[in-house]
């Protein structure tokens, strides 16, 4: 099985090398037989890494302790979901499934622009076949997953954070959003290449780079959830360089795909999304990088190695060879188009994009000040919460006030008047929600009682903007309420689900800003019958219990929880001691209030003789952040729906360009 995992990589490897090379020099004389040689080259390594990967799971499911990795990683009181999640929970494995979602995103991508890549595009194939080359040639040479050792009785097991039910989605989420973003660059630079900058790369790639940064986010949101659970410290969001690696991709995808409908609509910023797109994946690349480096210290990382400068080396040959060639582009890139008003949605769409960019290349600096500072300085300096809280607020605020002028002002030009009357709403019940705030004793957070209020603005524009277009809808047919407002959506599936996407980031910011700033805290060392209060909450230390799992030994503090007098229940916090790992985790008691939107969260730090030292939380509207992932969600799968009318219309208005391209 070993070698069958080595041989199918081999072949792997093998093939994406042809591909690339073929597919080159097909792109470059205009040799179709070939070019379609080079794609079924990139179909054979899809099939190639999907026996590897098979190999795998087999021997992840088996416990065959031959395999290194599987030793490393399992045990066999290792439950089965976290045996098969040890795929991607070690080094090599990660990068095997790196390969495995690329080559299949790939080929995806290839075959469904089948005539795209063939005549338009002809250096999408090596461009995608160049980028895998790279993660198979650490796969064979590198860090193999199917390096051998003499078989032990049992494995060392897997790290304790991550066997959580959210380290089963987490990482493959995190790495098809990663993963997805070198598809629009792929097309991007093919598009540059073969000179054929207009917006057909675009239209190919949309629906992939909306997928990529729907896992992106979505996945980011879900490391929030495990962190919040597992780590147990009493937040969501720590600003970790690891975390703050996939929010950086992230934010410039979100600008890329704002400017990106500024292009299609006013055929404007065609050099600045070509960066865009460059920079994401870039940025993509360089989150992995972090995590396999070793060049910090993070929860999150993988420990010392080798990969580190491979992926620094590709990293700087991907921005240069991009730099280098939108360079040689940039007479045909240049758009005719200019800007006509610094009052219009193209304007406000290019400080949307600035601030996004602005707010990724703050976090990039603070991630990358430690590491420099220490190889240039030899100082080991760290850039905690603060400097990004700062960054958060400055550039966060007038995004998020954007997100509810944007719909409101037209294209081109706007007048200040006709601006006035479309806010007037918004605005006024921003400024009503802001006074209720205060009298209710908010303005002690200034920057959460703005936030509050560009939130209201932002929802009231939203509601605005749904409510006209479906009295509008109304009042041209026979239809009732729910069907106009349907047709509404069905018919501009893109701007509506943005719209749900910004009422998605509203509620985040909502608790976000409650969990920040209005949680309280208190912390107690409590024998059997003693009481702490937190809140309206009193908490009685009952006793602690031990008890067998699967593969740890679980210690709880039982405590009996009473509300304003009333009893509500009980919350046990508290270790589990995992026997194969030899290592201890935190397993913190979390009480979720619904109706009153807040959680009670308690962390047992230790437990000494019959006593027990707890850090008990009380955050309000934190459930407003795992609410937001929902909406995202739908937000997104509305934007990404088929649309049968916008399928045809791409058809002719491709027709059109293909006809004009055979005159020429």
């Amino acid at each position: 099985m070993p070698l069958l995992g080595r041989a199918a990589l081999i072949v792997a490897l093998g093939l994406l090398v042809y591909a690339a090379v073929a597919g080159s020099v097909a792109a470059y004389r205009g040799r179709r037989r070939l070019l379609e040689s080079a794609r079924n080259a990139l179909v054979g390594a899809l099939a190639a890494t999907v026996v590897a990967s098979l190999v795998l799971v087999a021997a992840l499911a088996g416990r065959d302790f031959r395999f290194a990795y599987v030793a490393d990683l399992t045990s066999r009181e290792l439950p089965l979901p976290y045996a098969l999640s040890a795929f991607w929970g070690g080094q090599e494995g990660s990068l095997l499934l790196w390969l495995l979602v690329l080559l299949g995103m790939s080929v995806a991508a290839v075959l469904l622009n089948r005539r795209l890549t063939r005549d338009v595009l002809p250096w999408t194939v090596p461009i995608l076949a160049g980028v895998a080359v790279f993660f198979a040639v650490l796969l064979v040479f590198v860090a193999s997953p199917f390096a051998t050792r003499a078989a032990v009785a049992d494995g060392f097991g897997l790290n304790p954070s991550l066997q959580n039910p959210y380290m089963l989605s987490h990482p493959p989420l995190l790495y098809l959003g990663y993963v997805g973003l070198t598809i629009p660059f792929a097309f991007a630079m093919a598009a540059l290449a073969s000179r054929r900058v207009d917006e057909r790369w675009i239209v190919a790639t949309r629906r992939w780079t909306l997928a990529a940064w729907t896992f992106l986010g979505v996945a980011i949101l879900l490391g929030a959830k495990w962190a919040y659970e597992e780590v147990g410290w009493g937040g969501w969001y720590a600003w970790d360089p690891v975390e703050n690696a996939a929010l950086m991709p992230w934010l410039v995808a979100t600008a890329f795909l704002h400017s990106v409908m500024v292009q299609e609509k006013k055929d404007m910023l065609r050099v600045w999304n070509v960066l865009l797109v460059a920079g994401a994946f870039a940025l993509s690349l360089f989150g992995t990088f972090l995590t396999r480096s070793g060049i910090l210290s993070s929860i999150h990382s993988f420990t010392q190695s080798s990969i580190g400068p491979w992926f620094l080396g590709f990293i700087t040959v991907v921005l240069a060879a991009s730099i280098a060639l939108i360079i040689w582009r940039l007479p045909i890139l240049r758009s005719r188009t200019r800007l006509e008003s610094l009052v219009s949605r193209e304007a406000a769409f290019l400080y949307n994009n600035l601030f996004l960019v602005a707010f990724a290349l703050t976090i990039l600096w603070g991630v990358l000040y430690p590491i420099v500072s220490e190889a240039v300085r030899g100082v080991a300096v760290t850039v905690g919460a603060p400097y990004y809280d700062f960054f958060a607020i400055a550039f966060g605020l007038p995004i998020v006030l954007l997100m509810g002028l944007g719909p409101l002002v037209a294209w081109r030009r706007a007048s200040l008047k006709a601006l006035g009357r479309s806010v007037a709403w918004p605005a006024g019940v921003a400024l009503v929600v802001g006074a209720v705030l205060v009298a209710l004793g908010a303005g002690s957070s200034p920057a959460g009682l703005v936030g509050y209020t560009f939130a209201a603005f932002v929802l009231a524009a939203i509601v605005l903007e749904f409510a006209r277009g479906t009295r509008a809808r109304k009042a041209a047919g026979p239809v009732t309420w729910l069907g106009a407002f349907t047709s509404l959506v069905g018919r501009n599936r893109r701007r509506y689900g943005g719209y749900v996407v910004h009422a998605a980031v509203v509620l985040l910011l909502v608790g976000a800003v409650g969990i920040g700033g209005f949680s309280t805290s208190s912390d107690a060392r409590l024998s059997p019958g003693q009481s702490v209060e937190v809140g309206a909450y009193t908490l009685t230390y009952l006793g602690a219990t031990e008890r067998r799992a699967a593969n740890a030994v679980e210690l709880r503090a039982e405590l009996a929880v009473e509300r304003g007098g009333e009893p509500i229940g009980t919350i046990e916090p508290g270790k589990n001691r995992y026997l194969a790992e030899g290592q201890t985790s935190n397993e913190v008691g979390i009480r979720t209030d619904l109706l009153r939107a807040e959680d009670l969260f308690v962390i047992a730090d230790s437990f000494e003789g019959d006593a027990v030292f707890l850090e008990v939380f009380v955050n309000p509207l934190v459930n407003l952040i795992w609410l937001a992932g929902f909406v995202f969600l739908a937000g997104a799968v509305v934007t990404m729906w088929p649309d049968a009318r916008e399928a045809r219309r791409l058809a002719r208005r491709f027709a059109d360009g293909e006809a004009a391209l055979a005159r020429a």
